[in-house]
């Protein structure tokens, strides 16, 4: 599947690299290497990627929902997010569990760092709340900095959010202060 997607990514931006990409989010998660695929493709091309959660973005569908540009990130209002660290399993000697532990602390340290930079949390927050299973609403995610809006009129869906007036008033006073 994520080589399906990295395919897609680089022909719409190979079709029109200043048109934005739509991509819908409704995943379980799954592989980390898959999915850094996608996310590295992502930052890759020359077009903003959207991302739009529709149902469930779990795990490394959360990582992908929270990847897209800035203030280009959203969830339908009844869809759930979730973050948790990587999962994995080892087996075999010592030096081969060893490995793969190494491996799994690897990706937990560079998945974070980047939710961290994503959400705007910090590093210690993020580490902290992706422990165990980390559940929110849309509105909860928004909130977090995993998305940027909750879709709730369809027909003003997937516009760039405006800067709001009175946001930026109370950011003027508060420097001030």
């Amino acid at each position: 599947m994520a080589n399906i997607i990295v395919a897609q990514l680089l022909y719409l931006d190979a079709v029109d690299p200043k048109k934005d990409i739509v991509m819908y989010v409704n995943s379980p998660g799954g592989s980390v290497t898959a999915g850094m695929a996608i996310f590295d493709t992502m930052r890759h091309i020359r077009p903003d990627v959207s991302t739009v959660c529709v149902g469930l973005a779990a795990s490394m569908g959360a990582f992908l929902l929270s990847a897209g540009t800035k203030g280009k990130r959203y969830s339908l209002p009844n869809s759930r997010i979730m973050i948790h660290q990587p999962l994995g399993g080892a087996q075999g000697g010592q030096t081969d569990i060893d490995i793969q532990a190494n491996e799994m602390l690897h990706h937990k340290a560079n998945l974070n760092g980047y939710l961290s930079y994503h959400t705007g949390q910090s590093l210690e927050k993020i580490n902290q709340d992706t422990d165990r299973d980390f559940f929110m609403s849309a509105k909860e995610a928004k909130e977090y900095g995993l998305i940027d809006g909750v879709i709730l009129n369809p027909l003003k869906a997937l516009q760039p959010l405006p800067v709001s007036v009175e946001s930026a008033d109370e950011s003027s006073e508060k420097a001030a202060a």
